[in-house]
Formats: C-alpha cells, structure tokens, sequence
C-alpha cells in the first residue's frame, strides 16, 4: 500500500475526473501510473527506427542542402 500526498488543485482534478468517468480515484490514479510507465517502456519513433535510419544510404552527403539542383539533373538526364 501507498499513500500519495497531491497538492489541493492535484486532488481537486482527480476527485472530479474520477467522478466524471465512474470510478474511484484509486483506480484512476492506478490505471494513470500503469499508463505511464507503459509509456516509459514503449520506444519513441526515433529509438525504433535508429538502426534502419540511413541503412540504405545513397552516400551523397548533400542530398538536403542541394536538392533542387539534384533532381534538375535528374530531370535533364532524363530527357535526353
């Protein structure tokens, strides 16, 4: 068991939110400190992804800066 100590305003929202949705404010609080360390464990886009990011590079380290003049040569070698 654990006591949790919340500021007046802290208290006064989970009072009213537990209220409004029908449960009490234990299991409100349970289910929000179960969402957030679910949310701790779950990786962000970046952690995801980071070993497939620049995987399939083309080597060019330029491509942002000099894009529009990249695909005018595309563009032309291809017309030709």
């Amino acid at each position: 068991m654990i006591t949790l100590r919340l500021d007046s305003k802290l208290e006064q929202l989970v009072n009213n939110t537990a209220k409004n949705i029908g449960i009490t404010k234990s299991e409100l609080i349970r289910k929000s400190i179960l969402e957030y360390i679910d949310k701790l464990s779950t990786p962000n886009a970046w952690e995801a992804g980071q070993d497939l990011f620049g995987k399939y590079s083309s080597g060019k380290g330029n491509l942002s800066a000099q894009r529009k003049e990249i695909l005018k040569e595309k563009i032309r070698a291809k017309r030709k």
